[in-house]
């Protein structure tokens, strides 16, 4: 018997001074059994930091042509692609070919730093890919944030985020392993 997936919902305030976007969004985040908190929590700060308005969740684990959120303009064209983890090189080359931009969000420690390791070569030559990594910390406290319900300020200054709920408040950054030649802008 296959089990549901359990469904969170966010409501999100986002002051993001470096893109100049201010808005309030309610989420709702279909957690799949064999997702972790973690990997949730990952696929809502990449919405965070890319929020728009045609900005959408794919499908979820296990379906290879959606990524974990993506953007497409009115045409139905991929704008950006995002994928959380570590995903598979062959995914991110067509990926690539697919979208405009593609950002990858990486997080787990060592095991993020060693997928790096393994794709770096290969994954320096897509141009219009971006990889940015979590340090564990960063991600498990980013975790302890995830439930069914949540409320969740967040200030983004000088590529740094400041995230929290009514008792405490999660300082975030991020490091860029990759960059692409010319950055996303919505």
């Amino acid at each position: 018997m296959a089990l549901n997936a359990t469904i969170y919902k966010a409501t999100v305030q986002i002051s993001d001074m470096d893109r100049q976007y201010y808005g309030d969004h309610a989420v709702t985040l279909a957690r799949h059994p064999s997702e972790t908190d973690e990997r949730l929590m990952m696929r809502l700060l990449a919405f965070i930091l890319h929020a728009h308005d045609n900005l959408s969740f794919g499908r979820g684990i296990g379906v290879d042509d959606e990524p974990a959120l993506w953007q497409k303009d009115l045409t139905g064209a991929i704008d950006l692609w995002i994928e959380v983890g570590q995903p598979d090189e062959k995914l991110l080359r067509q990926a690539c070919g697919r979208a405009r931009q593609v950002v990858v969000y990486t997080y787990g420690g060592r095991g993020a730093d060693l997928w790096w390791e393994k794709s770096q070569s290969s994954l320096e030559r897509l141009s219009n890919l971006t990889v940015l990594n979590l340090p564990l910390d960063a991600s498990q406290a980013l975790a302890q944030l995830a439930q069914p319900g949540m409320h969740l300020p967040c200030t983004i200054q000088e590529g740094q985020m400041w995230i929290g709920e009514d008792s405490r408040s999660i300082h975030i950054e991020w490091t860029t392993l990759k960059s692409a030649s010319a950055p996303f802008r919505p």
